[in-house]
Protein backbone atom coordinates (compact mmCIF):
# COMPACT_ATOMS: atom_id res chain seq x y z
CA UNK A 1 0.00 0.00 0.00
CA UNK A 2 1.27 3.62 -0.98
CA UNK A 3 1.47 6.00 2.19
CA UNK A 4 -1.08 8.53 1.92
CA UNK A 5 -0.04 12.17 2.25
CA UNK A 6 -1.88 14.97 3.92
CA UNK A 7 -1.53 18.51 3.74
CA UNK A 8 -3.15 20.68 5.95
CA UNK A 9 -3.21 24.42 5.54
CA UNK A 10 -3.66 26.42 8.91
CA UNK A 11 -3.24 25.36 12.63
CA UNK A 12 -6.88 26.68 13.94
CA UNK A 13 -8.84 24.70 15.88
CA UNK A 14 -10.10 22.53 13.21
CA UNK A 15 -6.71 22.13 10.98
CA UNK A 16 -4.80 21.33 14.38
CA UNK A 17 -7.19 18.87 15.38
CA UNK A 18 -7.76 17.24 12.01
CA UNK A 19 -4.20 17.19 12.13
CA UNK A 20 -3.49 15.09 15.51
CA UNK A 21 -6.76 12.93 14.17
CA UNK A 22 -4.46 11.92 11.45
CA UNK A 23 -1.35 11.99 12.86
CA UNK A 24 -2.50 9.25 15.56
CA UNK A 25 -3.50 6.85 13.08
CA UNK A 26 -0.39 6.93 11.38
CA UNK A 27 -1.33 9.46 8.49
CA UNK A 28 1.56 11.62 7.09
CA UNK A 29 0.62 14.84 7.78
CA UNK A 30 1.99 18.24 7.17
CA UNK A 31 0.55 21.41 9.11
CA UNK A 32 1.24 24.60 7.69
CA UNK A 33 1.23 27.68 9.33
CA UNK A 34 1.50 31.24 8.75
CA UNK A 35 2.30 32.47 12.30
CA UNK A 36 5.61 30.91 14.22
CA UNK A 37 3.59 31.30 17.60
CA UNK A 38 0.27 31.70 19.03
CA UNK A 39 1.17 34.15 21.16
CA UNK A 40 -1.90 36.07 19.67
CA UNK A 41 -5.05 37.89 20.61
CA UNK A 42 -8.09 35.47 20.00
CA UNK A 43 -11.85 36.69 20.64
CA UNK A 44 -13.31 32.78 20.12
CA UNK A 45 -12.35 31.19 22.99
CA UNK A 46 -15.69 30.14 24.61
CA UNK A 47 -15.55 26.31 24.54
CA UNK A 48 -19.17 24.99 24.51
CA UNK A 49 -19.77 21.50 26.05
CA UNK A 50 -19.87 20.38 22.12
CA UNK A 51 -16.64 21.86 22.33
CA UNK A 52 -15.66 20.37 25.49
CA UNK A 53 -16.68 16.81 24.14
CA UNK A 54 -14.61 16.58 20.67
CA UNK A 55 -11.61 17.03 23.13
CA UNK A 56 -12.81 14.14 25.22
CA UNK A 57 -13.45 12.24 21.94
CA UNK A 58 -10.21 12.67 21.28
CA UNK A 59 -8.72 11.30 24.30
CA UNK A 60 -7.44 14.51 25.09
CA UNK A 61 -9.87 15.83 27.98
CA UNK A 62 -7.61 15.72 31.17
CA UNK A 63 -4.89 17.81 28.66
CA UNK A 64 -8.42 20.43 27.93
CA UNK A 65 -9.14 20.74 31.90
CA UNK A 66 -4.59 21.50 32.27
CA UNK A 67 -5.15 24.95 30.37
CA UNK A 68 -6.08 28.61 31.42
CA UNK A 69 -9.63 28.66 31.24
CA UNK A 70 -12.46 30.08 33.43
CA UNK A 71 -16.01 28.64 33.69
CA UNK A 72 -19.46 30.60 32.74
CA UNK A 73 -22.33 29.61 35.09
CA UNK A 74 -24.33 32.54 35.22
CA UNK A 75 -26.08 35.06 33.07
CA UNK A 76 -27.47 38.11 34.22
CA UNK A 77 -29.68 40.13 31.09
CA UNK A 78 -30.07 44.10 31.34
CA UNK A 79 -32.06 45.89 29.56
CA UNK A 80 -30.21 49.24 30.78
CA UNK A 81 -30.09 49.42 34.37
CA UNK A 82 -33.00 46.96 35.12
CA UNK A 83 -31.96 43.20 35.29
CA UNK A 84 -34.38 41.52 33.17
CA UNK A 85 -33.33 37.99 33.58
CA UNK A 86 -31.07 35.82 36.13
CA UNK A 87 -30.23 32.53 34.98
CA UNK A 88 -27.91 29.91 36.04
CA UNK A 89 -27.10 27.58 33.59
CA UNK A 90 -26.79 24.19 35.20
CA UNK A 91 -30.67 24.97 35.61
CA UNK A 92 -30.99 24.18 31.87
CA UNK A 93 -29.48 20.66 32.39
CA UNK A 94 -26.24 21.40 30.71
CA UNK A 95 -22.59 23.10 31.40
CA UNK A 96 -21.99 26.58 30.49
CA UNK A 97 -19.07 27.62 28.33
CA UNK A 98 -15.99 27.54 29.16
CA UNK A 99 -13.40 30.39 28.53
CA UNK A 100 -10.24 28.66 27.16
CA UNK A 101 -6.91 30.25 26.05
CA UNK A 102 -6.90 29.61 22.86
CA UNK A 103 -3.10 29.98 22.04
CA UNK A 104 -3.19 27.08 24.92
CA UNK A 105 -5.51 25.33 22.99
CA UNK A 106 -3.70 25.23 19.55
CA UNK A 107 -0.15 24.45 21.14
CA UNK A 108 -1.99 21.43 23.13
CA UNK A 109 -3.01 19.96 19.83
CA UNK A 110 0.25 20.04 18.13
CA UNK A 111 2.34 18.76 20.96
CA UNK A 112 0.30 16.12 21.17
CA UNK A 113 0.04 15.41 17.37
CA UNK A 114 3.79 15.82 17.18
CA UNK A 115 3.85 12.60 19.82
CA UNK A 116 3.61 10.70 16.33
CA UNK A 117 6.26 10.11 13.83
CA UNK A 118 3.83 10.84 10.80
CA UNK A 119 3.13 14.79 11.91
CA UNK A 120 4.97 17.19 10.77
CA UNK A 121 4.52 21.60 11.68
CA UNK A 122 5.82 23.89 9.69
CA UNK A 123 5.86 27.53 11.43
CA UNK A 124 6.05 30.48 9.40
CA UNK A 125 4.84 29.02 6.09
CA UNK A 126 2.54 30.49 4.59
CA UNK A 127 0.70 29.25 1.87
CA UNK A 128 0.34 31.23 -1.07
CA UNK A 129 -1.55 29.42 -4.02
CA UNK A 130 -2.67 25.76 -5.21
CA UNK A 131 -0.58 23.47 -7.40
CA UNK A 132 -2.82 21.83 -9.89
CA UNK A 133 -2.32 18.31 -12.16
CA UNK A 134 -4.34 17.45 -14.96
CA UNK A 135 -7.39 19.65 -12.90
CA UNK A 136 -6.32 18.31 -9.57
CA UNK A 137 -4.90 19.87 -6.52
CA UNK A 138 -2.27 18.23 -5.63
CA UNK A 139 -0.21 20.03 -3.23
CA UNK A 140 0.06 23.92 -2.07
CA UNK A 141 3.01 26.35 -3.09
CA UNK A 142 4.03 28.08 0.15
CA UNK A 143 6.69 30.60 1.39
CA UNK A 144 8.59 30.73 4.51
CA UNK A 145 11.90 33.08 5.77
CA UNK A 146 13.50 30.36 3.62
CA UNK A 147 11.96 30.84 0.85
CA UNK A 148 9.02 29.75 -1.78
CA UNK A 149 8.19 25.93 -2.05
CA UNK A 150 6.04 23.25 -2.95
CA UNK A 151 3.87 20.69 -0.35
CA UNK A 152 2.43 18.11 -2.30
CA UNK A 153 -0.47 15.34 -0.73
CA UNK A 154 -2.94 13.25 -1.65
CA UNK A 155 -5.08 16.00 -0.35
CA UNK A 156 -5.19 19.51 0.69
CA UNK A 157 -7.19 20.32 3.59
CA UNK A 158 -7.77 23.99 3.53
CA UNK A 159 -8.47 25.68 7.59
CA UNK A 160 -7.04 28.77 7.11
CA UNK A 161 -9.80 30.67 8.50
CA UNK A 162 -12.35 32.89 6.57
CA UNK A 163 -9.72 35.21 4.79
CA UNK A 164 -8.65 31.56 3.68
CA UNK A 165 -6.23 32.07 0.85
CA UNK A 166 -6.98 28.54 -0.62
CA UNK A 167 -10.75 29.38 -0.79
CA UNK A 168 -9.86 31.96 -3.12
CA UNK A 169 -6.98 30.20 -5.20
CA UNK A 170 -9.70 27.23 -5.57
CA UNK A 171 -12.73 29.60 -7.11
CA UNK A 172 -15.25 28.37 -4.66
CA UNK A 173 -18.31 30.01 -4.92
CA UNK A 174 -20.23 31.07 -1.26
CA UNK A 175 -23.69 32.45 0.24
CA UNK A 176 -23.44 35.19 1.91
CA UNK A 177 -26.17 35.97 4.56
CA UNK A 178 -25.88 39.82 5.45
CA UNK A 179 -25.11 40.66 9.00
CA UNK A 180 -26.21 43.95 10.65
CA UNK A 181 -23.79 44.29 13.37
CA UNK A 182 -20.26 44.72 14.24
CA UNK A 183 -18.30 43.85 17.52
CA UNK A 184 -16.19 46.26 19.45
CA UNK A 185 -14.08 43.64 21.57
CA UNK A 186 -11.87 44.96 24.37
CA UNK A 187 -10.83 43.88 28.17
CA UNK A 188 -10.72 45.61 31.31
CA UNK A 189 -10.09 44.47 34.84
CA UNK A 190 -12.77 42.20 36.42
CA UNK A 191 -15.34 43.28 38.60
CA UNK A 192 -16.75 42.10 41.53
CA UNK A 193 -20.31 40.87 39.42
CA UNK A 194 -17.83 38.61 37.39
CA UNK A 195 -15.64 36.99 40.29
CA UNK A 196 -18.16 33.96 40.40
CA UNK A 197 -18.56 33.27 36.98
CA UNK A 198 -21.33 35.30 35.90
CA UNK A 199 -21.74 36.80 32.22
CA UNK A 200 -23.98 39.49 31.76
CA UNK A 201 -25.68 40.97 28.65
CA UNK A 202 -26.91 44.53 28.04
CA UNK A 203 -29.96 44.63 25.44
CA UNK A 204 -30.86 47.73 23.53
CA UNK A 205 -32.06 48.93 20.49
CA UNK A 206 -29.51 49.60 17.55
CA UNK A 207 -26.61 48.56 20.35
CA UNK A 208 -26.00 45.41 22.46
CA UNK A 209 -22.86 44.52 25.22
CA UNK A 210 -21.66 41.05 26.42
CA UNK A 211 -19.17 40.86 29.34
CA UNK A 212 -17.81 37.85 30.66
CA UNK A 213 -14.76 36.70 32.75
CA UNK A 214 -11.71 35.40 30.81
CA UNK A 215 -9.04 32.68 31.18
CA UNK A 216 -6.97 35.78 32.08
CA UNK A 217 -8.52 37.12 35.22
CA UNK A 218 -9.79 39.95 33.30
CA UNK A 219 -13.29 41.17 31.38
CA UNK A 220 -14.08 40.32 28.05
CA UNK A 221 -16.46 43.34 27.09
CA UNK A 222 -18.03 43.02 23.44
CA UNK A 223 -19.95 46.32 22.26
CA UNK A 224 -22.54 45.19 19.83
CA UNK A 225 -22.80 48.13 17.03
CA UNK A 226 -24.58 48.86 14.25
CA UNK A 227 -22.26 47.96 10.84
CA UNK A 228 -20.98 50.78 9.13
CA UNK A 229 -20.99 52.86 12.35
CA UNK A 230 -17.47 52.71 13.83
CA UNK A 231 -15.95 55.10 11.46
CA UNK A 232 -17.63 57.40 13.66
CA UNK A 233 -16.44 55.50 16.76
CA UNK A 234 -13.12 55.67 15.84
CA UNK A 235 -12.93 59.03 15.66
CA UNK A 236 -14.02 59.40 19.66
CA UNK A 237 -11.49 57.05 20.39
CA UNK A 238 -10.85 54.73 22.82
CA UNK A 239 -12.54 56.84 25.73
CA UNK A 240 -15.12 58.08 23.35
CA UNK A 241 -16.71 54.53 22.36
CA UNK A 242 -16.03 52.99 25.83
CA UNK A 243 -18.54 56.32 27.06
CA UNK A 244 -20.81 55.32 24.52
CA UNK A 245 -21.51 52.21 26.10
CA UNK A 246 -21.18 52.56 29.21
CA UNK A 247 -24.32 54.74 29.06
CA UNK A 248 -26.25 51.77 27.85
CA UNK A 249 -25.31 49.41 30.86
CA UNK A 250 -26.16 49.66 34.91
CA UNK A 251 -24.27 51.92 37.31
CA UNK A 252 -22.18 49.47 38.88
CA UNK A 253 -20.77 48.75 35.42
CA UNK A 254 -20.77 52.22 34.59
CA UNK A 255 -18.48 53.02 37.12
CA UNK A 256 -16.46 50.17 36.70
CA UNK A 257 -16.00 51.18 32.98
CA UNK A 258 -15.30 54.84 33.99
CA UNK A 259 -12.42 53.95 36.85
CA UNK A 260 -10.98 51.67 34.78
CA UNK A 261 -10.66 53.78 31.26
CA UNK A 262 -7.10 53.56 31.35
CA UNK A 263 -6.99 50.16 31.38
CA UNK A 264 -8.70 49.31 28.66
CA UNK A 265 -6.62 46.23 26.64
CA UNK A 266 -6.53 44.67 22.96
CA UNK A 267 -9.27 47.40 21.33
CA UNK A 268 -10.67 45.43 18.03
CA UNK A 269 -13.34 45.67 15.80
CA UNK A 270 -14.54 42.53 14.79
CA UNK A 271 -15.96 42.70 11.04
CA UNK A 272 -19.23 40.19 11.58
CA UNK A 273 -19.44 38.00 8.59
CA UNK A 274 -21.70 34.48 8.13
CA UNK A 275 -21.36 32.45 4.72
CA UNK A 276 -20.34 29.06 3.78
CA UNK A 277 -19.09 27.73 0.27
CA UNK A 278 -22.06 26.10 -2.03
CA UNK A 279 -19.26 23.24 -2.17
CA UNK A 280 -16.12 22.70 0.37
CA UNK A 281 -14.45 20.32 -1.76
CA UNK A 282 -12.85 20.47 -5.60
CA UNK A 283 -10.82 17.43 -6.64
CA UNK A 284 -7.95 16.88 -4.17
CA UNK A 285 -9.17 19.83 -1.81
CA UNK A 286 -11.58 20.30 1.05
CA UNK A 287 -12.04 23.36 3.08
CA UNK A 288 -13.16 22.96 6.78
CA UNK A 289 -14.04 25.53 9.41
CA UNK A 290 -14.30 29.53 9.26
CA UNK A 291 -12.25 28.31 5.74
CA UNK A 292 -15.87 26.93 4.54
CA UNK A 293 -18.62 28.75 6.86
CA UNK A 294 -17.36 31.69 8.71
CA UNK A 295 -19.99 31.91 11.65
CA UNK A 296 -21.17 34.56 13.01
CA UNK A 297 -20.36 35.61 16.74
CA UNK A 298 -23.42 34.88 18.38
CA UNK A 299 -23.89 32.01 20.13
CA UNK A 300 -19.87 31.30 20.45
CA UNK A 301 -20.30 28.61 18.06
CA UNK A 302 -16.95 29.27 15.56
CA UNK A 303 -14.62 27.29 17.74
CA UNK A 304 -17.15 24.53 18.66
CA UNK A 305 -18.20 24.08 14.90
CA UNK A 306 -14.24 23.77 13.47
CA UNK A 307 -13.61 20.94 16.14
CA UNK A 308 -16.68 19.13 15.38
CA UNK A 309 -15.66 19.71 11.46
CA UNK A 310 -12.44 17.77 12.22
CA UNK A 311 -13.68 14.92 13.92
CA UNK A 312 -16.37 14.06 10.96
CA UNK A 313 -13.42 14.66 8.48
CA UNK A 314 -11.74 12.14 10.53
CA UNK A 315 -14.22 9.22 10.52
CA UNK A 316 -14.69 9.75 6.53
CA UNK A 317 -10.82 10.05 5.35
CA UNK A 318 -9.27 7.66 7.74
CA UNK A 319 -10.53 4.47 6.48
CA UNK A 320 -10.05 5.42 2.91
CA UNK A 321 -6.27 6.51 3.31
CA UNK A 322 -6.34 3.89 5.42
CA UNK A 323 -7.19 1.29 3.12
CA UNK A 324 -5.02 2.62 0.27
CA UNK A 325 -8.17 4.12 -1.83
CA UNK A 326 -7.22 6.58 -4.66
CA UNK A 327 -7.98 9.70 -5.75
CA UNK A 328 -11.81 9.12 -6.68
CA UNK A 329 -12.21 7.40 -2.48
CA UNK A 330 -10.60 10.20 -1.37
CA UNK A 331 -12.74 13.21 -3.21
CA UNK A 332 -15.84 11.12 -2.46
CA UNK A 333 -14.66 11.50 1.35
CA UNK A 334 -14.40 14.84 1.17
CA UNK A 335 -17.88 15.25 -0.32
CA UNK A 336 -18.99 13.11 2.59
CA UNK A 337 -17.70 15.58 5.08
CA UNK A 338 -19.66 18.59 3.61
CA UNK A 339 -22.78 16.55 3.31
CA UNK A 340 -22.99 15.35 6.93
CA UNK A 341 -21.63 18.84 8.73
CA UNK A 342 -23.87 21.49 6.31
CA UNK A 343 -27.36 20.46 8.22
CA UNK A 344 -26.01 21.43 11.44
CA UNK A 345 -24.00 24.27 9.87
CA UNK A 346 -26.70 25.77 8.05
CA UNK A 347 -29.49 24.92 10.85
CA UNK A 348 -26.74 26.95 13.41
CA UNK A 349 -26.26 30.24 11.07
CA UNK A 350 -29.86 30.22 10.16
CA UNK A 351 -30.43 30.69 14.54
CA UNK A 352 -27.49 33.03 14.61
CA UNK A 353 -29.73 35.64 13.15
CA UNK A 354 -32.67 36.31 15.32
CA UNK A 355 -31.19 37.78 18.17
CA UNK A 356 -29.61 40.68 15.92
CA UNK A 357 -32.67 40.78 13.49
CA UNK A 358 -34.34 42.20 16.95
CA UNK A 359 -31.77 44.12 18.02
CA UNK A 360 -31.03 45.97 15.05
CA UNK A 361 -33.73 45.43 12.61
CA UNK A 362 -35.66 48.75 11.54
CA UNK A 363 -39.32 47.46 11.49
CA UNK A 364 -41.64 49.12 13.38
CA UNK A 365 -42.55 45.89 15.57
CA UNK A 366 -38.59 46.09 16.44
CA UNK A 367 -39.09 49.05 19.04
CA UNK A 368 -41.79 47.20 20.29
CA UNK A 369 -40.82 43.90 21.19
CA UNK A 370 -37.44 45.32 22.75
CA UNK A 371 -39.14 48.30 24.46
CA UNK A 372 -42.41 46.74 25.35
CA UNK A 373 -43.07 43.14 25.25
CA UNK A 374 -39.70 41.65 26.28
CA UNK A 375 -40.61 42.83 30.18
CA UNK A 376 -43.32 40.94 29.44
CA UNK A 377 -42.26 37.67 28.24
CA UNK A 378 -39.39 37.87 30.78
CA UNK A 379 -42.70 37.81 33.56
CA UNK A 380 -44.29 35.40 32.12
CA UNK A 381 -41.30 32.95 31.79
CA UNK A 382 -41.36 32.85 27.93
CA UNK A 383 -38.16 34.43 27.47
CA UNK A 384 -36.42 32.64 30.30
CA UNK A 385 -37.95 29.05 28.29
CA UNK A 386 -36.87 30.51 24.86
CA UNK A 387 -33.25 30.93 26.13
CA UNK A 388 -32.89 27.48 27.36
CA UNK A 389 -34.16 26.40 24.20
CA UNK A 390 -32.04 28.31 22.10
CA UNK A 391 -28.98 27.89 24.22
CA UNK A 392 -29.12 24.20 24.18
CA UNK A 393 -28.56 24.11 21.03
CA UNK A 394 -25.99 26.32 20.48
CA UNK A 395 -24.03 24.45 23.48
CA UNK A 396 -24.89 21.06 22.41
CA UNK A 397 -24.55 20.88 18.89
CA UNK A 398 -27.99 20.06 16.33
CA UNK A 399 -27.19 16.72 15.38
CA UNK A 400 -24.69 14.42 17.45
CA UNK A 401 -21.13 13.66 16.20
CA UNK A 402 -19.48 10.40 17.30
CA UNK A 403 -15.48 9.95 16.66
CA UNK A 404 -15.09 6.51 14.76
CA UNK A 405 -11.09 7.07 13.76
Amino acid sequence: MDERRIVVVGAGPAGAALAYLLARRGIAVTLLERHTDFAREFRGEALMPSGVDAFVQMGLGAQLDGLPQTHVRRLEVYRGARCLLRVSISDFGIEGPRIVSQPAILEMLVAEAGRFPTFRLERGATARDLVREGGRVVGVRAESTAGSHEVRGDLVVGADGRASVLRVRAGLHEERTPQHFDVVWCKVPLPAFAREGTARAYLGRGHAALAFPAYDGRLQVGWIIEKGSFGELRRRGVDGWLAAMAAHVSPDFQAHLEAHRAEVTHPFLLDVVCDRLVRWTAPGLLLLGDAAHPMSPVGGQGINIALRDALVAANHLCPVLLGGGGAAEIDAAARAVQEERLPEVATIQQAQQGPPAVLFGRAWWNRLLVDALLPVLVRTGVARRAFAALFRRFAAGVAPVRLQA
